[in-house]
């Protein structure tokens, strides 16, 4: 079990989280949820001894599995040993004596420590380390081919179930797992689900994926409020309890409030009076009746709305013996298709399947912003942009297409000139960028604010065809949920590539599947497609 007692944090001003005590048991999967800046990760460094409160104690098993969010941090190492590394005493053991090995003359201290790193290594069973990890690894889908290569040279979903062996190497009885999904396809996604459901130890997730959340959590720790509050079940549960709480304890003190209206009122008609009896008793009923205190939410939800200058035309899009490879490996071949307005089409397939190749090599025949990029513009068939389309992009590397050197006003206020900068400030502080925030240097926004500030420019612009790729990177769960929404309620046209399943689900109408060079068409909703597909 892991619990903290009277834990706080906060930087400067700002109050993450005060006096929080609370308990994570063994065999419960809990989600700690809250949005971007809330103190998540914070928290997590504080669970796993990274860092230690500014107030309070943390304690926790002996023995933590930990994953972070850099799913990039071993990739100059080998697969085998960035399993081992999960043991930290045993791999600094382990570095420590192969120097001493290696020098050409021992000395009498040098000996001595050998002895006590050999001690240490058997200790944690280090010389059964390699055969350990090569079990783990093969149970979880990592085959003895892949072991000896860097991490580097693994996909997204190889890297996880790796970091997962690390994580699970030692035995730990509790698991920490940050933002785990990120750079996963849905099947990795599903298949980490599925591993996640049958862990028995402690197990805590940060996660911007609800659907995520609601397969695997049992419980969840929504930090909000300058606290930290469990609730039973999914995120949908937690999203539903959450509100009537709420809505309970406001109506309760409009009600308290008018009372002691009354009472206020009744003790300045009569104070001065002959019933000064009374007016004592009404005064303690007026302190016994104070509201609630209530601290302020720190949730932020943003409003996007995409809307269009003028429509396309009935076909915006019309796709032609269309292909690509890679020198001899074919990416896809020979797809073709029409696209007509309004319809939302989800691109699924494994990471490296060829989606962000395909988004790209769409958008470099014609109108789109990759027209002088030779490599993609070759390959067979032909992609004929329909009358009137005005295509707005949300590249996966969207963080590249914002000129640094700029104010993030400035940089969305090129796009328009005609625009006000009433106007600017408006559509900014639609995305949560209030005030002063939309002076900030393009160069000092995080991951979220980048995305942010894309969307902002699509409003803006207003285009009738969107090509989004991964458009849910960085994003917390309320941006996402008010993402997802924006584009159901969109009249255009999209492709969308999206790991987020509930994306998928609530606003596609179609779906394109990629899968070993294979291009697969169905018109129908991701529902329909998953029915389709299990019984095929």
């Amino acid at each position: 079990m892991i619990s903290v007692s009277n834990v706080s944090m906060r930087f400067g001003a700002k109050i993450l989280f005060e006096d929080v005590s609370t308990a994570f048991q063994a065999g419960r999967r809990f989600g700690l949820t809250g949005p971007n800046g809330a103190g998540k990760t914070t928290f997590m460094r504080l669970v796993s001894g990274e860092s230690d409160p500014q107030k309070g104690n943390v304690s926790k098993p002996a023995k933590l599995g930990v994953i972070s969010q850099n799913q990039f941090a071993y990739d100059d190492k080998r697969v085998i040993d960035t399993v081992i590394m999960g043991n930290k005493r045993l791999w600094a053991a382990l570095a420590e004596r192969e120097i001493l090995y290696d020098k050409a003359d021992l000395s009498e201290a040098d000996g001595i420590r050998l002895g006590e790193l050999e001690g240490i290594v058997g200790e944690e069973d280090g010389y059964s380390a390699d055969s350990d990890a090569a079990i783990l690894l093969q149970g979880l889908g990592i085959p003895d081919g892949i072991q000896d290569r860097k991490m580097s040279e693994l996909q997204g979903g190889q890297k996880v179930r790796v970091l997962l062996a690390q994580a699970l190497f030692g035995n730990p009885q509790a698991l920490l797992l940050d933002e785990p999904t990120n750079h996963l396809d849905l099947d990795s996604v599903h298949w980490l689900e599925n591993f996640l459901n049958g862990y028995k130890g402690t197990l805590i997730v940060i996660s911007h994926d609800r659907h995520f959340l609601n397969s695997v959590c049992t419980h969840i720790a929504d930090i909000d409020y300058e606290t930290i509050i469990t609730y039973t079940g999914g995120y949908d549960d937690m999203v539903l309890a959450k509100t009537q709480v709420r809505a309970r304890i406001e109506a309760d003190n409009q009600q308290r409030q008018k009372k002691i209206a009354q009472l206020q009122d009744f003790v300045q008609r009569f104070s001065a009076g002959t019933r000064a009896s009374q007016v004592q008793s009404r005064k303690k009923e007026m302190e016994r009746l104070q509201t609630s205190d209530l601290n302020r939410s720190n949730i932020a939800r943003p409003f996007i709305r995409f809307q269009t200058k003028r429509p396309s035309g009935r076909v915006p899009l019309e796709i032609k013996g269309f292909g690509r490879a890679y020198d001899d490996n074919v990416i896809f071949s020979g797809f073709g298709c029409m696209v007509e307005r309004g319809e939302k089409i989800a691109v699924l397939g494994r990471n490296g399947a060829g989606k962000t190749t395909l988004l790209k090599a769409l958008l470099s025949n014609g109108t789109g912003p990759f027209d002088k990029e030779p490599d993609l513009a070759t390959g067979g068939g032909d992609v004929t942009w329909g009358h009137e389309v005005q295509i707005g992009y949300f590249a996966q590397d969207h963080r590249e297409s914002i000129a640094k050197g700029m104010t993030a006003s400035d940089w969305l206020h090129q796009f328009d000139p005609q625009a006000s900068r009433e106007e600017i400030r408006g559509v900014l502080g639609q995305m949560l960028f209030a005030g002063e925030e939309g002076m900030k240097p393009t160069e000092a926004l995080s991951g979220g604010e980048a995305a942010r500030l894309i969307f902002c420019r699509l409003m803006l612009e207003k285009p009738n065809f969107l090509v989004m790729d991964e458009p849910t990177n960085h994003l917390d769960l309320e941006s996402i949920n008010a993402l997802n929404f924006a584009i159901q309620k969109f009249e255009g046209t999209v492709i969308l590539v999206t790991h987020d399943e509930d994306l998928v689900a609530d606003s596609a109408n179609r779906i394109w599947h990629l899968e070993g060079g294979n291009f697969t068409d169905f018109k129908g909703s991701y529902e329909e497609f998953q029915a389709v597909t299990a019984t095929a």
